[in-house]
């Protein structure tokens, strides 16, 4: 969802390449969707001001009236809409990119310390005195008190830019988020296997909307962040949740009042469509004599798409 905040900064942007390449499919994918994208992009700056979705939320909801409330949730349906057309069918590419610049950062950190890291991080951040400086036309002293900071690299933010999350929405720490460019033309040619085909499938398997909350969960999230990447409500984020468990697609791990769900080998395996025999065969012959859905499995309702 990270990425797609970025990407769609990038999306709005670059508005001459929206015939061609990645642009051009991600408008292809979004078919009717694509009116309620151009008008966020169009009405917001994305970066920044979308950047509160990124953001761990410390406001007590019952203070923000209902209209705001309602376009909160508007808008990171929108993103989710978004990522759904221009990541998730890219997804291992770009994760396989990340982890390559994640792990080259972990070396420099290893061989020549932290501080090394820090001050060549990014050009507009600079390691002085023990302090962590950022370039930028306003001042704000963000102070960690051994939270710690979380470094982020993108790949879809513009070229020597960095973005500070202040509060990210999983962890509560900083996050400083820095540019690791993409050249949009190793994503010109379509995903190299059939999305449309697989979602298909998995949609029959399980439902649309379950479908939907396993795709959301390919980053591990609480309740509430299913609820968001989603645009439901809590309650059927919770029940979602349940039945993606139950069926051990999901494995929960409570911590007071939080949940955090992280999908399991099989619903990971189901994802990429590495299935083993049996569930092969059940995709092969979704809803079929003996073949019940997900959904089906302890007799919960069908989903609506």
């Amino acid at each position: 969802m990270s990425e797609a905040v970025f990407a769609l900064h990038r999306f709005g942007r670059d508005r001459a390449r929206s015939g061609i390449g990645w642009h051009k499919f991600v408008r292809e994918r979004l078919g009717d969707d694509l009116p309620a994208i151009d008008e966020v992009v169009s009405e917001y700056r994305v970066v920044p001001d979308l950047l509160w979705l990124l953001e761990r939320d410390g406001t007590d909801a019952d203070s923000v009236p209902s209209a705001v409330r309602a376009r909160a949730r508007r808008l990171a349906q929108v993103v989710f809409l978004f990522c759904s057309a221009g990541i998730l069918p890219y997804w291992s590419r770009m994760q396989a990119r990340l982890e390559i610049e994640r792990d080259m950062r972990g070396r420099m950190a290893i061989t020549n310390g932290v501080e090394f890291l820090l001050a060549g991080l990014h050009p507009k951040v600079t390691w002085e005195s023990s302090e962590l400086r950022i370039a930028s036309s306003f001042d704000l002293d963000i102070k960690l008190d051994g939270r710690g900071l979380t470094l982020s690299p993108s790949l879809f933010l513009p070229d020597k830019t960095c973005v500070l999350v202040r509060s990210e929405r999983q962890s509560g720490v900083p996050a400083l988020v820095f540019s690791t460019p993409l050249d949009l033309n190793d994503l010109e040619s379509l995903p190299e296997e059939s999305e449309d085909e697989g979602d298909r499938a998995l949609a029959a398997l399980v439902g649309a909307t379950r479908a939907a909350a396993l795709r959301a969960l390919s980053e591990s999230g609480t309740t509430g962040d299913l609820s968001d990447r989603l645009g439901i409500s809590l309650s059927g984020a919770s029940k979602q949740a349940t039945v993606l468990r139950e069926a051990g697609l999901i494995t929960t791990l409570r911590n007071r009042t939080t949940a955090m769900h992280t999908l399991t080998p099989l619903g990971l395996a189901l994802l990429q469509r590495k299935l083993p025999a049996e569930l092969t065969r059940l995709l092969g012959n979704p809803g079929g004599p003996g073949n019940p859905r997900v959904g089906e499995l302890r007799g919960s309702p069908r989903p609506r798409s």
